[in-house]
């Protein structure tokens, strides 16, 4: 069974950063391309970063780009998802979310992703 766990959630003021981990277990990860999403109440869930079952290959919004990176170590079955520069309009909550099938590019649409964690909460204050 696939089970992904985020942390790393907190309060943060604006212009500071926060690093969510992800830790995937229940089978290869190496082989799945892992993604993020944010969701606030009320609102669909919105894609915020994706990368490769290798890591070559990343894919952001442009709301993000070029202050979140996302990133994976295989060898610990983790991947992260560094915000940097963050705004009040960053606060949700933000899901980690991976690929039923394997070795598959890193796609924009929620509906791609077959498995989900729980959620961490980011809260920016102005």
């Amino acid at each position: 069974q696939v089970q992904l766990v985020e942390s790393g959630g907190g309060l943060v003021q604006a212009g500071g950063s926060l690093r969510l981990p992800c830790v995937a277990s229940g089978r290869t990860f190496s082989i799945y391309t892992m993604a993020w999403f944010r969701q606030i109440p009320g609102k669909e869930r919105e894609f915020v970063a994706a990368i490769s079952w290798g890591g070559s290959t990343t894919n952001y919004p442009d709301s993000v780009k070029g202050r979140f990176t996302i990133s994976r170590d295989n060898s610990k079955n983790t991947v992260y998802l560094q915000m940097n520069s963050l705004k009040p309009e960053d606060t949700a909550v933000y899901y980690c979310a991976t690929k039923a099938r394997a070795l598959t590019l890193p796609t924009i649409s929620a509906s791609d992703y077959g498995y989900w964690g729980q959620g961490t909460q980011v809260t920016v204050s102005s």
